[in-house]
Parts: structure tokens; sequence; C-alpha cells
């Protein structure tokens, strides 16, 4: 075997000379990032591949598409918010109450931080989206939803109580609340504690 052959084997693969991992990982913040800001419309490809110091037409070797790119973006930003409640509600007793506000109080945290993924996954964002992708994204939030229908199941609630509208009506509060939160006044687990006391009276 020639000197030559082995510096080919030892070459790296294409995605880790053009970045790999942490080159998508920056096309994706800097996506968010301008998508949050301009709207998807708003944004090109040129923007943000310019934004992480690439030409545009490297930015298809990690993405095929603009759509694509957002569905990405889009997919990060519930990840975050599945590994927060994932993270709540392995330091919260499984009392089915203490439960859902944990996850409640979770999601609270990851909506209002302030940051760019949880603007782009908000309802009110996402209907700027193009009809085409919305499927897709229907999905992922049906997905993301199933946590939630999973702990309203084990809450001991009436008969006569409709678990589906339930959890509309507290996705509905959570997620309006992104509207006129201020900090200072209340904390996200003061809001989750409220909204869960407010359901539960109800129950009584």
């Amino acid at each position: 075997m020639s000197v030559a052959t082995k510096t080919r084997i030892k070459e790296p693969p294409k995605a880790e000379a053009r970045g790999g991992e942490n080159r998508r990982e920056a096309l994706l913040d800097a996506a968010a990032a301008m998508f949050a800001a301009k709207g998807y419309d708003g944004t090109s490809i040129r923007d943000i591949a310019g934004a992480v110091g690439m030409l545009p037409g490297s930015l298809y070797y990690h993405f095929k598409s603009k759509e694509d790119l957002l569905l990405a973006v889009y997919r990060k930003g519930v990840a975050r918010f599945e590994e927060a409640i994932a993270e709540a509600l392995g330091q919260t007793p499984a009392e089915p109450w203490h439960a859902i506000e944990a996850a409640c109080a979770a999601h609270l945290s990851t909506l209002l931080d302030g940051g760019d993924y949880a603007r782009i996954v908000s309802p009110e964002f996402v209907r700027s989206f193009p009809p085409e992708v919305l499927p897709v994204l229907n999905t992922e939030r049906d997905r993301y939803e199933r946590h939630f229908e999973k702990l309203i199941a084990a809450l001991p609630l009436g008969a006569e109580t409709d678990r589906w509208l339930f959890k509309v009506s507290l996705f509905g509060s959570l997620n309006w609340s992104q509207t006129w939160y201020r900090k200072g006044h209340y904390t996200p687990r003061d809001i989750a504690a409220a909204f869960i006391a407010m359901l539960r009276n109800k129950e009584a």
C-alpha cells in the first residue's frame, strides 16, 4: 500500500471537512434567529449562509431546501420542550396533579425564555409558514402534545370532563401567556401552579 493511499484513507469524511455537525448546528441557530426576527418569507438562504460565513450553495450540503431547514429548526425547538418536561418529570413525584403542574412549568419556562426556537414553535408564528410544511409541523406538535395527553389521562377527573377539551384549554392558556408575560411579576412556576389550581378547583 502506497503512502498516497494511506493518506487518502485518513482523510476526514466530507461532512467533517465542511464543518460537520457543528456547522449544521450553527446553521440551525442562525436560521432560528433570522426566522424569528425577519419571518420565514423575509429570510433568504443567502442571509442564513452569510451569518455563519458560508457560501449559499454550501448550505445545501446540509439542508436540501429552505423548507427542509425550517423543519429542522422546528424539530429542534420541539425537542427543547420535550427535554425540559422530561427533566422536570424526572425530579417530580408521580402524583398526577404534581406531574402535570411540573410539565406545565417546564413548558412555560421554555416558551417564555425569549429564545428564537421558542418563538418559532409558537402557534401564532407557525401560521406564517408555507402551507406545504404544515402537515409535518402538525405531526411534530401532536407528538409533543401526547406527553401531556398521558399526564391528563392519569388525572382523577370527573366522568363528565372531556379530556381533549381539558388539553386544548390548558395549552391555550399556556401558549397565550407568551403575549402578555413580563419578567418580574410571575415566574413560569407561579403561572403553572395558578393554571393547574384553577383547573383542579373546577374538578373539586
